[in-house]
């Protein structure tokens, strides 16, 4: 996947990770950028920022992440790279209510189904394309503290590997980003609050910056490589989680009780 002269759309662009990437892409010399994000006003100053197009779409519309892809191919003709940038982050375990359960799915699941769905037709009638789900490190490993979002990561992941499966022989490439700690809200304000699950993700590693992850995008997109690994360690774990589970477990709970000074908390009595 090469970025110069790419049509690249970035979903959650306004800030963060997302706006990050559409800076870097802008920056590698990408043909147009569109930034596309639920907030109008954060898409349009990154957008004003790189000379990219503003969008304003809620991904967890179906409807109009259909409409996003339909005004960018009448506009450039093509897409080269969909980076579907969605995550949500709840600090809650099973006792979660259920429409919350519900909306974390639809930012951190759904957004990458209908984006797939989208701009996959296109793509396969070229013969090209990539799409770039931007999941985490909890979709390989977890997030003490936070039940739905380590569920929902875990699938955006598979949903990738599912994608890069059937439709990796057909020109379309497919990469999953899984970084562990980003200094972005999503990140630091529950970690200012004091919130188990942030305190445990930024003592597993290093907490790098957006456009550390960005760098590390632009290198895995150039060698065609699944998973992105903004964090080399999570290779790591992964492969001692794989290769000793109980092993790895009886390290994750002892690395919250080192952390958070106790045990997680036990789940509510049922009704």
């Amino acid at each position: 996947m090469q970025l110069g002269d790419a049509v690249a759309v970035v979903t959650g662009a306004g800030s963060g990770i997302g706006a990050a990437l559409a800076r870097r892409f802008a920056a590698e010399g990408a043909a147009a950028v569109v930034v596309s994000d639920r907030d109008g006003a954060s898409a349009q100053r990154v957008a004003d920022g790189i000379g990219g197009t503003a969008d304003t779409t809620d991904v967890t519309d179906e409807a109009a992440v259909a409409a996003l892809v339909e005004r960018t191919l009448a506009a450039h003709g093509r897409i080269d790279l969909f980076c579907s940038n969605a995550g949500v982050f709840t600090g809650g375990g099973v006792e979660v209510d259920p429409a919350t359960w519900q909306q974390v799915f639809a930012v951190n699941v759904l957004a990458h189904v209908y984006a797939a769905r989208a701009v996959l037709p296109s793509m396969l009638e070229r013969g090209s394309g990539h799409l770039l789900n931007v999941a985490s490190a909890a979709g390989l490993l977890t997030t003490p503290g936070d039940a739905p979002y380590t569920v929902t990561k875990h699938a955006a992941v598979a949903l990738a590997e599912w994608l890069a499966v059937t439709y990796g022989d057909r020109g379309i490439g497919v990469s999953a980003v899984c970084p562990l700690g980003v200094a972005t809200p999503l990140l630091l304000d529950p970690l200012e609050e004091g919130r188990s699950a942030a305190s445990v993700v930024a003592a597993s590693g290093s907490v790098i910056s957006p456009e550390d992850v960005a760098q590390s995008v632009v290198e895995g997109l150039a060698a065609e490589r699944f998973l992105i690994l903004p964090h080399p360690e999570v290779g790591t774990y992964w492969a001692q989680k794989a290769a000793d589970p109980d092993r790895w477990l009886a390290g994750v709970r002892r690395l919250v009780r080192t952390t958070t000074g106790s045990a997680p908390p036990a789940p509510p009595d049922r009704p």
